[in-house]
């Protein structure tokens, strides 16, 4: 039991390493710093919605099956590769495995049984 509470803790702290990977990306990628906000800011605020009405457990769209799955794990590739785009090879590998291995883990244990409808 405290092995999938802490899976449900690290797919919370994941999904914020989106947010953050993005911003950190749009901070290190762009030379002016309004081109920064806009790419690192807006990047994030825009996942941020859609996750909001695709993703979220509460949300009235909120997507099932595999359209569900391929949107979360576009995220967590898009995240990954943010974070080797602004030169954090390593920790974007790092990050990708684990969100891979916690994305997993959320099916097998049924903690997203969401996933299994609609297939």
């Amino acid at each position: 039991m405290a092995l999938k509470a802490i899976n449900l803790g690290a797919a919370f702290f994941l999904e914020m390493g989106i947010l953050a990977a993005l911003v950190f990306w749009g901070f290190h990628t762009a030379d002016s710093l309004p081109l920064k906000i806009v790419l690192g800011i807006g990047s994030a605020l825009l996942v941020g919605i859609i996750w909001g009405m695709y993703l979220a457990p509460k949300s009235k769209t909120r997507l099932t099956g595999w359209p569900f799955r391929l949107l979360k794990l576009f995220f967590f590739g898009l995240a990954a590769l943010a974070l080797a785009a602004a030169g954090q090879t390593t920790l974007a590998l790092i990050f990708a495995v684990i969100a891979v291995i916690n994305q997993i883990l959320l099916v097998i244990w049924k903690q997203e049984p969401e996933f299994l409808t609609g297939l």
